[in-house]
């Protein structure tokens, strides 16, 4: 990945503690390892992408034990792609606890460390997740609909061959973390269900749909789908259940954690304000920010959406804020984009924040409390902490 664009942006994620060890997840090409160096200059760096070292590790992991004993107690130490080699963690946790080594663990999938019952240190590290660009880390360069089309990716967000990048990008993920890994058998069939997904992204998951179209068993599709989730390319939102009056939908959705590639697969390029896929593009984008926010700020807040079996819906509920947020990318929200707020706060009285994202060009609020956002104020003010939230 080209420095330069890294360089452009500062990220929300601040890594400033040193005393205990960590784990930073993250997908693909976000800026994990600059962020780490950036972060920590003096540190130690073992690049698991090093074939050699790779090599290595692999046959003996107990040479990092060894070569590690001879530093001082306290030392800082960065290990990139740890996923890789699961067995060095023994002897992590062995540097932990005899040295009192800091170490900075980094990788794009956690599936071999969990499917292989790696050591995840028990405790004695912290988990921290990096997410693509958020709209709030663009600084001078903001510009939604940019992001909307190319994505959180920072070279492929600045590059004006961003979608030779895309094309890339979901090129080596397929060759390095799906092949590579072995995580699955048949990589062609995966590529088909890859596509499916992402035409179904921001959609309630429906496998037996999904595995229609590929041509797998249900069960498989649904292990793909995992696959997604281990390798941090995309996450699930819960249907909120609680105490419902009316029949409900409890069926999760599915969002790729880097719209870019939704819109490569899918072929959706150069979509403006107004459009269908435009609206898809921007509902993305902005739960993913929400998502980052939810992380960086530790807010531990669950996340999820609510719709009706009749068809009354709402993007995104947070019951801890007593709030529900729509999504819609108008110019000019009408009385029809309301209605599942509406809706929402006859099923759920406690859902008295309600807000709509928009693009609209001047925040308002409705005779009956409703506050249409712009997308730059909510965004601004959800990242300083200045929504106005009723208690």
């Amino acid at each position: 990945m080209s420095r330069d664009f890294e360089m452009q942006f500062s990220r929300n994620l601040k890594l400033s503690n040193t005393e205990q060890s960590f784990f930073l997840w993250g997908p693909r090409q976000i800026g994990k390892t600059y962020l780490l160096k950036k972060t920590f200059p003096e540190s130690i760096y073992i690049d698991l992408l090093d074939s050699k070292k790779f090599i290595k590790y692999s046959n003996s992991p107990e040479l990092l034990y060894q070569e590690l004993k001879l530093l001082p107690d306290r030392s800082f130490v960065i290990i990139d792609e740890v996923q890789k080699v699961p067995l060095m963690l023994d002897e992590v946790h062995r540097l932990i606890e005899e040295k009192k080594i800091v170490f900075a663990l980094c990788g794009s999938s956690a599936r071999k460390l969990k499917r292989g019952q790696a050591n995840l240190l028990g405790g004695r590290a912290l988990r921290y997740e990096l997410f693509g660009l958020s709209y709030s880390e663009l600084g001078d360069s903001k510009d939604i609909v940019k992001l909307c089309n190319r994505g959180n990716i920072p070279n492929h967000y600045l590059a004006e061959n961003y979608r030779d990048l895309l094309e890339s990008y979901v090129a080596d993920y397929l060759k390095e973390e799906i092949y590579a890994e072995a995580l699955v058998r048949n990589l062609p069939t995966f590529s088909d269900f890859l596509r499916a997904a992402a035409i179904c992204d921001s959609e309630i998951v429906d496998y037996t749909n999904i595995s229609s179209d590929c041509g797998v068993k249900s069960a498989t599709a649904k292990n793909y789908y995992e696959i997604l989730t281990d390798t941090l390319q995309g996450f699930y939102l819960p249907a909120y259940t609680r105490k419902p009056k009316r029949k409900i939908i409890n069926a999760p959705k599915f969002y790729f954690a880097n719209v870019g590639v939704v819109n490569f697969l899918a072929k959706r390029f150069n979509m403006l304000p107004g459009s269908e896929l435009f609206g898809k593009s921007f509902e993305n984008v902005i739960i993913n920010e929400i998502r980052a926010w939810n992380s960086y700020q530790k807010q531990y807040h669950d996340l999820c959406y609510w719709k009706l079996a009749s068809g009354a819906e709402v993007d995104l509920v947070i019951e801890e804020l007593s709030l529900a947020i729509e999504i819609k990318s108008s110019t000019k929200i009408l009385p029809k984009h309301l209605k599942g707020l509406k809706e929402l706060l006859i099923e759920q009285p406690k859902f008295n924040n309600r807000i709509v994202v928009s693009m609209e060009d001047v925040s308002r609020i409705t005779a009956d409390n409703i506050v249409i956002y712009t997308y730059s104020d909510f965004l601004e003010k959800l990242w300083s902490g200045t929504l106005v939230l009723q208690t």
